[in-house]
């Protein structure tokens, strides 16, 4: 049994602290809502995430950041991606000398263009052996009522990345290893971009041949870009890489599919981002992606239609008719 910090009551953080603690670990919640926080520790449950739904009684919730990281073997960081600098940076001095920082955020941070397990080794100042992330086709919502999933649980140090499979092995959420950090951290933040593009064509009442057609040249996409940034090509073909894509493109659950349906169907984005209320990684990540994807000379037609949309006010109704109109090429090369 580990003693497991999780620093973000969200809708992801408290599934994966469900997940911890029904794995047998001592799980600590940390959250920023007092609210929250009274009702997962009286009721066991976060009503704001997920209301009507039993957690387990062991799990503890905090407001105290010091009472959350004091002794923690593992802190996993239930963040969104653009304040995990922030965070980190404030609370690097309550860290355990040998803790493992795990990363559940799906994105590219704005500005450096670095994975959130780059950021969180620069910020924490420890070795890139001591950063793990968990991605995978994991909704929340199914995993908080314990429908089976699985994910991959990646580290570059197989020794750490086995640490974290047993600490999150359930009867229903099954985690398998991989040292490839870089193409697992690709997969889960590109894969939202391309959900998003995803729930325009949905919000435009385009069918199944458009939709596939977007989600398996996104595909492409994340494979380009994951092996120029010198990722395994086989891991995009594995959870992290097309189940992920699949699970957050054709769920009604994903927010980033649902932020492009608002968009396809004529909300602008500052219209939408008041609807969604919560936290929507691509469209925050859409442009640091792009950035890297130029950085390394590679070709990313949807992901630069979303950059558009979302940061440069172009019509979501345009996207699909740009992407049809690209000169056409041979399939293998491009």
């Amino acid at each position: 049994m580990s003693r497991i910090a999780v620093m973000g009551s969200g809708s992801w953080g408290t599934a994966f602290s469900m997940v911890l603690s029904d794995a047998g670990n001592d799980v600590v919640l940390w959250g920023k809502d007092a609210e929250v926080a009274d009702a997962i520790n009286v009721q066991h449950e976060n009503p704001q995430y997920h209301p009507g739904v039993l957690l387990p009684e062991a799990i503890r919730a905090t407001l105290d950041v010091g009472e959350a990281l004091h002794g923690a073997d593992q802190v996993v960081l239930a963040l969104p991606s653009h304040v995990f600098r922030e965070n980190l940076t404030a609370w690097r001095d309550l860290l355990s000398a040998d803790c493992l920082i795990v990363s559940l955020a799906k994105g590219i941070e704005l500005g450096s263009r670095m994975r959130m397990s780059e950021v969180v080794a620069e910020v924490a100042e420890i070795p890139v052996d001591r950063v793990a992330v968990v991605s995978g086709p994991n909704l929340a919502r199914e995993i908080v009522v314990r429908q089976p999933a699985a994910a991959v649980a990646a580290c570059t140090s197989e020794a750490n990345a086995r640490r974290l499979q047993g600490a999150c092995l359930t009867t229903y959420f099954r985690p398998y290893t991989n040292t490839d950090v870089i193409g697992v951290e690709i997969g889960g933040a590109v894969k939202n971009v391309i959900a998003l593009a995803n729930g325009i064509a949905v919000g435009m009442g385009l069918g199944e041949n458009a939709q596939a057609s977007l989600i398996t040249r996104g595909l492409a996409e994340i494979t380009r870009l994951g092996v120029a940034l010198g990722a395994d090509p086989m891991t995009f073909a594995g959870l992290a890489g097309v189940g992920d894509l699949v699970a957050t493109c054709q769920s009604p659950l994903s927010r980033n599919r649902t932020f492009g349906e608002h968009l396809g169907r004529g909300q602008t984005v500052e219209e939408t981002i008041t609807v969604s209320r919560q936290t929507c990684e691509a469209v925050k990540s859409c442009r640091p992606i792009l950035d890297l994807a130029r950085a390394a000379d590679v070709d990313m037609p949807i992901t630069e239609q979303v950059v558009e949309v979302v940061w440069n006010g172009a019509a979501a109704s345009s996207v699909l008719e740009r992407l049809m109109s690209r000169v056409t090429r041979s399939e293998s090369r491009s």
